[in-house]
């Protein structure tokens, strides 16, 4: 369960798909209780009686909705929402911090070291390996043109060699990467007492820092704990709803919006049970034929 931008303005709309077939079962205006309460209506408890799980970002309104209607089901908060909040309210905010606080001690140098440092901070050094790795291979990413006077553009290498700069110049980034890393092995386990364990040295860590970017992401893993470590048990992400987010706003781009947003739904139940063709043939007839 996720909820989508549907018009300018703060204007969205919730998607609930099934985990298996990636089939939408339910759209519906706004992102609050009433679309969970309406969904449950629509399909029944009996029907409800029979999903043990469901997948879903941090919106408080979902859980609570749940909560109060079907109580068996389990809120799973996965790795993908998790990693989110950690990158964006945390790694992007205590490195732009850290840059003002190198500047007013007067380290210039250091203070430049992280600009343009959030991408190479942000991703994982199996990431940065992989990007290493193909500029060896010469990996092109842009072509070139001698039509426009266009030279290819290759993958540049040293990404992990920076990054292994930053975390050894500064003690708290380095600290991020610990708790990235424990994130990350914590996502692993397959039991929740012990998952339990790996998030609470985390949150121990957080608050060792005295930092309060950490602090606020320690806060957040403790209000949605019994949801985080219920990953270890039932093993769902929200990663097959984010791509169908993908394909809405494909399909939205394709039509330029829609006015009539019941004709658009439509249009999205259907794609979602459309099967996916990768480079499909084309219909013209070969010449000759």
């Amino acid at each position: 369960m996720d909820e989508f931008k549907l018009h300018n303005g703060h204007k969205y709309a919730v998607v609930i798909i099934d985990m298996e077939t990636g089939h939408i079962l339910w759209l519906a205006h706004g992102k609050k209780k009433a679309t969970v309460y309406s969904f449950i209506e629509h399909v029944g408890l009996e029907w409800m009686d029979g999903v043990e799980a469901i997948a879903c970002d941090m919106n408080s309104d979902f859980e609570e909705a749940f909560e109060h209607m079907c109580p068996h089901i389990q809120i799973v908060y996965d790795y993908f929402h998790i990693v989110k909040n950690f990158n964006e309210k945390v790694v992007a905010e205590v490195r732009k911090d850290e840059q003002k606080r190198l500047l007013a001690e007067g380290d210039t140098k250091a203070a430049e070291s992280l600009k343009k440092s959030r991408y190479i901070l942000t991703s994982s050094k199996q990431t940065l390996m992989r990007k290493d790795k193909e500029a060896e291979e010469g990996k092109v990413i842009s072509k070139g043109s001698s039509l426009f006077s266009k030279e290819a553009v290759t993958r540049k290498s040293g990404y992990v060699e920076r990054y292994e700069d930053l975390l050894s110049q500064n003690k708290l980034l380095f600290t991020l990467d610990l708790i990235k890393e424990k994130l990350s092995e914590a996502y692993r386990a397959t039991d929740e007492v012990k998952m339990a364990d790996m998030i609470s040295e985390i949150m121990d860590a957080c608050v060792s820092t005295g930092n309060k970017h950490l602090r606020w992401f320690k806060r957040l893993l403790d209000n949605h704990f019994e949801g985080i470590i219920a990953h270890a048990t039932y093993t769902i992400s929200a990663g097959k709803i984010e791509g169908i987010n993908g394909k809405i706003k494909t399909i939205r781009r394709q039509g330029y919006g829609y006015a009539d947003d019941d004709y658009f739904f439509l249009k999205l139940f259907d794609a979602s049970r459309k099967e996916y063709v990768r480079n499909p043939k084309s219909n013209k007839i070969p010449q000759g034929l």
